[in-house]
């Protein structure tokens, strides 16, 4: 399915400097304009507006586009499974793209840090889902959905947005999953690239490792130029 191009222009990351990640405000949620900063190695989450002064309206927040240097990534033959978490991945049944928003929303609970998962947030993806673009990862246990994770993917480009659990090891296992999916070890000779955006203790526990904003840029054409492993949709068609 055809998507329209963006009506913005949306700046060059490379052109940032050094250690700056929030490069841009602005621009729209158009599934173009996400395809297109995905494209760039941008991607949305809102800014935290300054405190107002005492008695004055809240500002409204505004849409930032992020580029962190360094990056998050995942290398496809670079996951840790422990022992345990191999245990786990034969408790929870796990399927793709079954319940999307369900996911979504589970990643927007409040209690968790993922404010910048609004409503308009949740409308985009959906719409980007419904293109083919988006995807989603979800453990089940007992027919509950009980974890699971959702991104976007562009290629051989798959960016991991947010990922949530409501028991014991269920985001992990998604992400097993999720990298089974993406093609494993041999994906990563492939060129393909699992952005996880930021790197935790959590994530670094799971293989995640920092790269420099340049080159994580310097690897994103080629994963681009592949097929996607998930999606429906390939870029440009």
């Amino acid at each position: 399915m055809i998507v329209s191009p963006s009506a913005w222009d949306l700046p060059d990351p490379a052109t940032a400097p050094e250690g700056e990640d929030l490069i841009a405000v602005g621009a729209d949620l158009a599934p173009g304009t996400l395809l297109a900063a995905y494209a760039k190695g941008l991607f949305p989450m809102y800014v935290d507006p300054p405190q107002p002064e005492v008695g004055a309206p809240d500002p409204p927040s505004l849409l930032g586009w992020w580029s962190p240097d360094p990056r998050g990534v995942l290398p496809l033959d670079g996951l840790r499974v422990a022992r345990s978490l191999r245990a786990s991945c034969r408790r929870f049944e796990v399927t793709i793209d079954v319940a999307f928003e369900q996911t979504m929303r589970a990643c927007a609970e409040p209690g968790r840090d993922s404010g910048w998962i609004t409503e308009d947030f949740v409308a985009a993806y959906v719409r980007l889902h419904e293109l083919g673009y988006a995807h989603s990862v979800e453990t089940w246990r007992g027919g509950e959905l009980v974890g699971g994770l959702y991104g976007v993917e562009v290629g051989g480009l798959f960016a991991g947005e947010s990922m949530f659990h409501r028991a014991r090891d269920a985001s992990k296992v998604a992400l097993v999953a999720l990298v089974g999916a993406l093609g494993g070890p041999a994906a990563h000779e492939q060129g393909r690239l699992l952005d996880v955006q930021w790197r935790t203790p959590h994530l670094a526990s799971l293989g995640v490792i920092e790269m420099s904003r340049r080159a994580y840029l310097a690897r994103l054409p080629r994963a681009l130029a592949l097929p996607s492993a998930i999606g429906r949709t390939q870029p440009g068609n």
